[in-house]
């Protein structure tokens, strides 16, 4: 398979094999604004140099901040706190972890920059991240339509505040935090619900006064004038929501056996895997001896067997947003019904992932129902023979073409180059663990 308008998955006669996935995009994201901000070199192995990540490389780049790429590795050094005013805009590609958490970074800094992203990132709602900001004494402009992108931070000295999340958002609170670096004193951010917990660990990890209690984390900011991170070596472990994908394929097999090594095991990602096993999947997961003490990593194994419907909703959501659409795909051979709920911010997504998992599943002859809010698949025989649309969107894309895998007959997926965003190798792991 190659090119990058399309591609043509055609049903596997057996799925097997180890893949190692590559570096975590959200980790990627936040190490690499962390160590832009330190005084000195760190160095990053690991890092998914994938469009989004290389995008918020470029950015901190233009901000002040000395990259450098020896084989394998970045190498980052930092500004010790103070960013540069950039002379351009700082284009984000499809990332709205960069986008918005980049806003926050910027908004304790004496500088004016605007932000923006591709026509998919432009469409995302950006107004979460505005409120709080402005709260904490930044100017936040909202110059797309409809409370989008681009975005102009003018930013300044801020004030610390309490701020409580209307919705469980890893990426608001997030931009809060780091806002919080600039802060004289506590930012308290107080979630609905358990979110990613990536930039924490890494905070706490650079040596920042960060306490965690149940859903409220307290950072209690030094200043600019006294920022002091901690500089050294950042392994990035590999992306759990890319190992979903083999993850799902392997589960959808009978008698497959599918291992995946290096993957980032932090909790707050795993719930996939709880989702799996309920259904019936046989997923063992074993952590690396000596693995990095601020975010677990380790080797999944799955074998396939029979899969049952599930329920998915409440708080196991937020911790696995991201392969809801492979919940959708593992429910298509399911017996009986995959039921998702509380799942509305799949909407606002890279596309409208409830809306284009509906068309897209249904062209392949699954029986999908859609809500506000989520979805409910009828398991069954795939039919697949279809030609389907990414809608421009990675995680689609690489959705349908495991359900490909597992199809009567081949799909063609339109518009692929999108992958690009998170699993640049994508297509080669498909090919490594597939036998036609």
């Amino acid at each position: 398979m190659s090119g990058s308008e399309h591609q043509t998955v055609r049903p596997a006669v057996r799925l097997g094999g180890t893949v190692t996935v590559p570096g975590d995009k959200s980790i990627s994201h936040r190490v690499a604004m962390l160590a832009a901000m330190a005084k000195g070199t760190s160095t990053v192995k690991g890092f998914l140099c994938s469009e989004d990540c290389l995008n918020t490389l470029k950015a901190m780049q233009a901000l002040g901040a000395t990259v450098r790429h020896e084989g394998e590795t970045i190498c980052i050094t930092g500004t010790g706190g103070a960013l540069h005013a950039p002379t351009e805009v700082l284009d984000m590609g499809n990332s709205g972890t960069g986008i918005r958490l980049l806003a926050g970074l910027l908004a304790g800094q004496p500088l004016t920059a605007e932000l923006t992203g591709d026509e998919s990132l432009r469409s995302r709602p950006m107004g979460r991240i505005q409120k709080p900001l402005a709260d904490m004494g930044a100017r936040v402009d909202l110059l797309g339509e409809r409370g989008c992108a681009p975005i102009r931070v003018t930013g300044g000295p801020l004030r610390a505040i309490r701020y409580t999340l209307p919705m469980a958002s890893a990426q608001v609170k997030s931009a809060v935090l780091l806002a919080g670096l600039a802060v004289k004193g506590d930012t308290v951010v107080i979630e609905p619900r358990p979110t990613r917990d990536h930039t924490e660990r890494l905070m706490q990890a650079m040596g920042l006064d960060l306490k965690v209690d149940g859903l409220t984390v307290t950072l209690h900011g030094p200043g600019l004038d006294r920022l002091n991170l901690r500089v050294g070596e950042w392994r990035v472990p590999g992306d759990f929501s890319s190992a979903a994908f083999w993850m799902v394929a392997g589960a959808m097999s009978d008698g497959a056996e599918v291992v995946i090594q290096g993957v980032g095991l932090n909790p707050r990602r795993t719930a996939l895997i709880d989702v799996l096993r309920r259904m019936g999947a046989e997923i063992n997961c074993e952590l690396d001896p000596g693995c990095s003490i601020w975010e677990e990593t380790g080797t999944v194994s799955v074998r396939g067997r029979g899969l049952c419907g599930t329920e998915v909703g409440g708080d196991e959501i937020p911790n696995l947003i991201d392969e809801l659409p492979l919940v959708a795909v593992a429910g298509a051979v399911a017996k009986g019904e995959t039921i998702v709920r509380d799942a509305a911010e799949l909407r606002v997504k890279e596309s409208d992932r409830i809306a284009t998992m509906c068309r897209n599943l249904s062209l392949a002859g699954v029986r999908f129902e859609e809500a506000a809010d989520g979805f409910r698949v009828r398991g069954g025989t795939v039919r697949g023979g279809a030609v389907v649309e990414s809608s421009g969107d990675h995680r689609i894309a690489m959705a349908m073409a495991v359900l490909g895998l597992h199809s009567a007959e081949p799909i063609d997926i339109r518009n692929v180059g999108c992958v690009a965003t998170s699993y640049p190798g994508f297509w080669n792991d498909l090919n490594l663990l597939t036998r036609w």
